[in-house]
């Protein structure tokens, strides 16, 4: 196969079959053959991200990832996205690994903030704990001059049970509770827009209907991005 990247998602799986769908949705595609040439890696036994990051004693996920990017360096995609944010914090890591450019979907988002918004403006960052604790979009964003929401712990609660006992756990689509967490930054916390810094809550995102209030989700321009650059890639060989 020619022309094709690499997917490297299953953290967590349901997150990924998400950025899968929406990537053929908005490919503009009239037939099989005008579709995205990809390969998926679904690896969802890399242990939890967020706990190896809050705990260095718990199982680490780099060898695990390490040994994928090994092996997308004998398959040679174009490039690689890797789905999960948390993620990223090995992301410096990884690239080193390879010569295969990896996109950073963090990054993507920050990008997208700055073209909505004005430095001095208020960005609240709803993600995993151990995404929070890596600062992986707060030092981006600050770098740009935007005020940053960390949810204090009784936000942060919210978004955790999300996460992890909706989603992950039972595969709900809590929409009542993420409005209420939304509610929660622009409303309370003043923000102007919310970063949805994981996976599982673009997810609760795509299949929330109505929402009222202005999100940069990164895997939606995660999602945009790489049918960019793969049709780049297309039409240059």
């Amino acid at each position: 196969m020619e022309n094709f990247f690499s997917i490297l998602g299953g953290m967590g799986t349901m997150a990924t079959e998400s950025f899968v769908r929406i990537l053929n949705q908005r490919t503009n595609a009239y037939n099989d053959q005008e579709y995205l040439n990809y390969v998926m890696f679904n690896h969802a036994t890399v242990p939890d991200r967020t706990s190896y990051i809050l705990d260095h004693s718990a199982d680490n996920p780099l060898p695990f990832l390490m040994d994928d990017i090994e092996k997308q360096n004998l398959l040679k995609p174009e490039f690689i996205v890797l789905t999960c944010n948390t993620a990223h914090y090995f992301f410096d890591e990884l690239q080193a690994a390879t010569e295969i450019p990896l996109v950073h979907m963090p990054r993507e988002a920050v990008n997208e903030v700055a073209k909505r918004h004005q430095a001095g403006d208020k960005i609240a960052v709803l993600a995993t704990a151990g995404t929070m604790t890596a600062k992986v979009y707060q030092t981006a964003l600050e770098a740009r001059g935007f005020e940053v929401l960390v949810p204090d712990n009784d936000l942060q609660a919210k978004i955790n049970h999300l996460i992890y006992h909706d989603v992950k756990e039972n595969d709900f689509i809590n929409s009542e509770l993420y409005l209420e967490i939304l509610s929660d930054a622009m409303e309370k916390c003043g923000c102007q827009n919310a970063i949805l810094g994981c996976t599982e809550l673009s997810l609760v995102q795509e299949l929330t209907k109505d929402v009222p209030y202005p999100v940069i989700d990164a895997q939606s321009i995660l999602a945009d991005r790489t049918i960019e650059l793969a049709l780049k890639n297309r039409s240059s060989n």
